[in-house]
C-alpha cells in the first residue's frame, strides 16, 4: 500500500474573536442550566437529570477554556511585540554602523 501524500499544503489557522467566542459559549451553557434548574423534579422523573449536569459541566469546562484562550492571546501578542522589537532592534543596528 502506498504512503499518502498531500496534494496541497495545509491552509493557515483561521484566528477569529476566539474569546469571544468561548465566553459566549459559556454563557450558553450557563443559561441552559439556569433554564432547566425549575424542570428538575421533570428530569430527575425521567432519568434524564443528565441533561441538567452537562450544562453545568459545559459552564464549568467553558470556564477553563476562557481562562486558556485568555492566555494564549495574551502570549501570542507578547510573541509578536518581541519579534517586532528585535526587528526594529536589529533595523537600528544597521543604519547606524
Amino acid at each position: 500500500m502506498a504512503k499518502w501524500e498531500a496534494k496541497h499544503e495545509a491552509p493557515e489557522p483561521l484566528e477569529g474573536p476566539v474569546v469571544a467566542t468561548i465566553t459566549g459559549g459559556t454563557i450558553l451553557w450557563f443559561v441552559l442550566f439556569l433554564v432547566q434548574v425549575p424542570f428538575y423534579g421533570w428530569f430527575d422523573d425521567r432519568d434524564l437529570t443528565w441533561w441538567v449536569w452537562t450544562c453545568l459541566a459545559g459552564a464549568g469546562l467553558g470556564l477553563i477554556g476562557i481562562w486558556y484562550v485568555r492566555k494564549r492571546d495574551a502570549a501570542i501578542k507578547r510573541h509578536a511585540a518581541d519579534r517586532a522589537g528585535s526587528a526594529s532592534a536589529e533595523g537600528a543596528e544597521g543604519t547606524s554602523a
